[in-house]
């Protein structure tokens, strides 16, 4: 099912598949998010949970023995959700586990999407919960993405991603066979103090890992006019910057809670960076926020 809310700002369009964001039109009618052209990337703005990335051959083990085994970013980004509520000014979807689900990752739980429109910003908000009785690890990260350029006389290179704080100049390199991440081999990117100049070439070879991140808030924006979208991050401790390698007219700020499986790390699910974990009928909320420029 499809669903919309606007103001005089903003016209925002969701779907019950994924709970998704579909649509960022502004006053205008200019169109913001990605628009899923399978020439180049089906997608739009999944839902990454309860893996961000990868798990090394797609599988893990807990602690205590249970078996992991799921794809590239986990299980629910294809899943129809329910619709919980819907207000001039929000809208709530919610999924939980079901038999096939728990074949894959063997936790009850409830994942709630919650999309707040106030003036020129969508805040989203994911709150996921423990339905068990026992100790649940989980990972979660957004994919909006974003057309890039937004006007038909512009290109690609005429935006910019710019940082709130200095970033460090190398990150950690994809490995295009496995999904993982190798630590052991950081490259440099092209970043000139908070700014970083966009070509596709910087994702011929994936995305960049900004896994060392200092910022709260990135912006891509159009060089000169300045319009874009400016992305604020609240407690989401990793930015993955992406592109399809075939020149795709977008980029995805990503928030993640965690990487793929990275090459210092053992296949122990609680073990992976920054592992999240959510006591028997508790609840973690996190959020960020998308700003329209």
């Amino acid at each position: 099912m499809k669903y919309l809310l606007k103001n005089d700002r903003l016209e925002v369009g969701f779907t019950s598949l994924g709970g998704a964001l579909t649509s960022i039109k502004n006053e205008a009618g200019t169109e913001y998010l990605w628009q899923g052209d399978p020439e180049y990337w089906s997608g739009q703005a999944p839902v990454l949970f309860p893996i961000c990335g990868s798990l090394r051959d797609n599988k893990a083990v807990t602690k205590d023995g249970k078996q992991i085994q799921m794809p590239r970013h986990g299980i629910v980004r294809k899943e129809e959700f329910k619709l919980e509520s819907e207000k001039e000014d929000s809208i709530c979807f919610s999924i939980s586990e079901n038999e096939e689900m728990m074949d894959k990752y063997p936790y009850p739980f409830t994942l709630t999407m919650e999309y707040s429109l106030k003036e020129n910003r969508i805040l989203v908000t994911y709150g996921v919960k423990n339905t068990g009785t026992e100790d649940m690890p989980f990972f979660i990260g957004g994919h909006p993405a974003f057309r890039c350029p937004l006007l038909p006389a512009e290109n690609f290179e005429d935006y910019q991603v710019v940082f709130d704080a200095e970033e460090e100049k190398t990150a950690p390199t994809p490995d295009l066979k496995t999904g993982l991440v190798d630590m052991g081999h950081r490259k440099e990117n092209s970043l000139a103090g908070t700014v970083l100049p966009l070509a596709h070439v910087l994702f011929y070879q994936d995305g960049i890992i900004f896994d060392r991140l200092k910022s709260k808030k990135v912006t891509l924006c159009h060089k000169e006019t300045g319009h874009g979208v400016e992305l604020e991050m609240g407690s989401f401790p990793y930015l993955v910057i992406w592109s399809a390698a075939n020149d795709g007219p977008f980029l995805a700020l990503e928030p993640w809670t965690g990487l793929s499986t990275c090459s210092d790390e053992n296949d122990i699910f609680e073990e992976k960076r920054n592992a999240a974990i959510v006591k028997p009928g508790e609840e973690k909320r996190l959020s960020y926020q998308i700003t329209i420029l």
